[in-house]
């Protein structure tokens, strides 16, 4: 009788220990979560290896760039060194050819400046004046000297100062023209002028045509401008001060092309 209870006793044991044997061990998972792990950290481990590659790739290229970039600094600094050999007597040399130049155009510019004072001497200080700013000569020219009020058409009064100028420029070389027009501040609006801008540029520009057409001096060498009523001389409160600013200006500029050579050297 005891042998079947024992026999019966142990089968839950013996079942128990087959449904162990026929499922995965502890041993075994371990070593599947290990492998697992390994697999993970060497997909890892390739991807920072080919991270590294590409920035090894950048700082190559990086320093392919850098030495091109020192090897033209060098270039530049060989040039440089080059340029500052010279000597104190070459500066100096080079200095004194400056200031002779600076000293020439305006010497050019006084003696024009007085060569146009002559031939206009007949004309009042109220009609035009002449004098010498920023290194230019200017031919301050008024409106009743040249032109009608609202008018465009010089007078003949008027083309015989520009007649008188012009016998001067034409013996002046090395020299530019600018021609400006100026008006008062108040507005003008005709069928023929849209307003200030437009009568101050059409009196330059027939400025320009008498002293061209008319006088056969070089159209290469003069501009026309219009600078309406925005560059007063006075104030335009009074009549007095309106009057000064309705004038044309002729502006003579010395041809600073050997200065520039100089300053390039």
């Amino acid at each position: 009788m005891k042998k079947p209870f024992y026999i019966l006793a142990l089968l839950p044991l013996t079942f128990a220990l087959l449904l162990t044997s026929c499922g995965p061990s502890k041993k075994l998972v371990e070593s599947r979560s290990r492998v697992e792990k390994l697999q993970n950290d060497s997909a890892s481990a390739h991807n920072n290896l080919k991270d590294c590659y590409s920035q090894v790739q950048n700082l190559n290229d990086e320093k392919a760039f850098l030495q091109k970039e020192n090897a033209a600094a060098q270039q530049n600094l060989k040039a440089i060194n080059t340029q500052s050999k010279m000597t104190i007597a070459d500066q100096a040399i080079r200095l004194q050819n400056l200031q002779n130049l600076i000293q020439t155009q305006r010497d050019v510019m006084n003696n024009l400046k007085n060569s146009i004072a002559a031939a206009l001497l007949n004309y009042s200080a109220d009609e035009l004046t002449v004098y010498i700013k920023d290194g230019n000569v200017y031919v301050s020219l008024q409106e009743k000297l040249l032109f009608k009020s609202g008018s465009d058409v010089v007078d003949p009064k008027g083309k015989e100062a520009l007649k008188k100028l012009a016998m001067v420029l034409n013996n002046t070389r090395d020299i530019t023209v600018l021609i400006e027009g100026h008006t008062d501040n108040v507005p003008i609006k005709t069928k023929q002028y849209m307003d200030n801008w437009d009568l101050s540029t059409a009196r330059a520009t027939s400025i320009v045509r008498v002293l061209t057409v008319e006088n056969t001096f070089d159209p290469n060498r003069i501009t026309a401008a219009g600078k309406g009523s925005f560059h007063p001389v006075q104030s335009n409160e009074t009549a007095e001060g309106r009057s000064a600013n309705r004038r044309t200006e002729v502006i003579l500029s010395p041809d600073l092309k050997e200065l520039f050579k100089i300053l390039e050297q």
